[in-house]
């Protein structure tokens, strides 16, 4: 590391590995694992706990960006209310919570076919709005009481119809549990 920042300090276009973007790297390395491996497993507690390691990976990255209330309100409303919400559906079907090894293994070439779809259209997208442009080194952070006056002011239906949606999911998973 020391060779390294020596080296920087003599040539100005050798580049620099800062503690942020190893810290980077190594989170986001985690979080692909894990979101493979949340549509890979067959277990479906696994894939909920593989679910809370891609989101807390995103609420790391959050951090890393000096983003705190947004990182811990994903905590808070992913972590705490969603994947809960999940799991609670999950015990309340009754899911099986191995699944079949080889159930779903006939549609792979159409789920490839879609994931490099999306996958081009996510890089085109990328590129049609930010092109090769860099991101401004001055700029200010974001006032909470923004993003809260944001939330429940532009965005206040949006997050309205979450909550109503969460709140189906909920009755929904009584309304089939009960059913026996």
């Amino acid at each position: 590391m020391i060779a390294v920042l020596a080296a920087a300090a003599q040539n100005a276009d050798a580049p620099v590995y800062v503690a942020q973007n190893v810290a980077f790297g190594i989170i986001a390395a985690l979080m692909v694992f894990s979101a493979i491996r949340v549509v890979t497993t067959a277990n479906v507690v696994h894939a909920a706990a593989y679910l809370v390691m891609v989101l807390a990976g995103a609420a790391a990255q959050f951090i890393l960006l000096g983003a705190e209330f947004v990182a811990i309100t994903q905590v808070m409303v992913y972590i705490g209310a969603v994947v809960v919400l999940f799991l609670f559906g999950i015990m309340l079907t009754k899911a099986p919570m191995r699944g079949e090894e080889f159930a779903r293994r006939d549609q792979w070439l159409a789920g490839l076919f879609t994931s490099v779809v999306l996958f081009g259209v996510l890089i085109y997208g990328l590129l049609d709005g930010f092109g090769r442009s860099k991101i401004p080194q001055d700029l200010q952070p974001t006032l909470t009481g923004e993003v809260s006056d944001s939330i429940f002011g532009t965005y206040l239906l949006a997050f309205e119809a979450i909550s109503l949606l969460l709140l189906a999911a909920a009755v929904g998973a009584i309304v089939v549990s009960k059913r026996d």
